[in-house]
């Protein structure tokens, strides 16, 4: 066993990575969850039917419910969703090893401040590395042994080959980069134009609008990226490209679902909305372009539509009759 790897939350996306990185069987690995019962049942039945009905876990996969089981973890991942991360840190931050390096899952900007979930975990976390580990991966596949492939960014090239080779399998492969800024936008970025295909989707507007939509949805994504450091060579990889093509055209996609439900004119809870994490961050980037003098009509729209400012059909005029430009 080359590394100690700890798992923090036992929902379907943590459960599927703690599951396939056991079965490579090169590390000990943990699921660390708050749940108590949750992680009962998981250690006596090795199934967790709410989040990945049907998928039985490794034998070699440990559970535990305490903060202090991630104590002596070489590498620990962050799984749980965008807005949650800050108080993980400050829940499991004690229990991290001098060297442990952590790793954020979640595809999101903190919606308070406008930061990278890098940026965020730096400033909770100031004496361990930070990476981030983003692309076209829904929890299923991956827990299923389906071919995936991810990619992991650290600031250090190095940091980021070695929990490549350390978390990568047989069916789950990464590769490094040390573009975090590009790495975490297009995760950020892509769940809005996702709502956006849904609403085209749920609406009826038509495949060409979609493909509209992907295509200029990338060049949205790669200003942004490039306007706040990143490379616009990583939107054109898996976590920006790959994420939104997966994201954009999947039923499993949930930001896709809500913007179906959107385009269909159903009424939307406010509360699935704050469980959506393209929502979120629709109103942050749209935000954030305005100050960085960014052009983002397609998210600006998106954000507009969630908060009741704009209707579909509004906002399709307006998209569709933007002066005229060169691609």
């Amino acid at each position: 066993m080359s590394e100690k790897i700890a798992v923090v939350g036992s929902g379907a996306f943590g459960t599927a990575l703690a599951a396939v990185i056991a079965l490579a069987g090169r590390s000990a690995v943990t699921l660390v969850g708050r749940n108590p019962s949750l992680i009962s049942d998981l250690k006596a039945e090795r199934l967790h039917d709410a989040a990945l009905p049907g998928i039985y876990l490794p034998d070699t996969l440990e559970f535990a419910a305490e903060a202090e089981a991630i104590a002596g973890a070489s590498i620990v991942l962050f799984a749980m969703p965008s807005q949650a991360q800050a108080d993980a840190a400050r829940q499991y931050g004690p229990y991290l090893s001098k060297d442990a390096v952590v790793v954020t899952c979640a595809k999101g900007i903190e919606r308070a401040t406008g930061n990278l979930l890098t940026d965020m975990l730096e400033r909770e976390l100031p004496d361990h590395p930070i990476a981030v580990l983003s692309g076209p991966g829904f929890a299923a596949d991956i827990a299923k042994g389906l071919p995936t492939a991810m990619a992991i960014a650290a600031e250090d090239i190095e940091v980021a080959e070695r929990l490549a080779q350390a978390i990568s399998g047989r069916t789950f492969r990464l590769y490094a980069s040390s573009d975090r800024i590009g790495v975490q936008l297009g995760g950020a970025l892509k769940n809005v134009l996702a709502i956006a295909c849904g609403i085209v989707e749920g609406g009826g507007i038509g495949d060409s609008a979609r493909a509209a939509l992907i295509a200029r949805g990338l060049a949205e994504m790669s200003r942004f990226v490039v306007a706040k450091g990143g490379q616009a060579d990583t939107v054109r990889g898996l976590s920006g490209l790959g994420d939104l093509v997966l994201t954009a055209t999947s039923h499993q996609s949930r930001n896709l679902r809500f913007g179906i439900a959107l385009g269909r004119g159903e009424k939307v809870d406010p509360l699935q909305g704050a469980l959506v994490e393209g929502a979120l961050a629709a109103s942050v980037a749209s935000r954030l372009a305005a100050e960085l003098s960014i052009i983002m009509p397609i998210t600006d729209a998106v954000s507009a539509i969630i908060d009741g400012r704009l209707d579909i059909a509004e906002a399709i005029e307006q998209l569709m009759t933007r002066p005229i430009t060169t691609e």
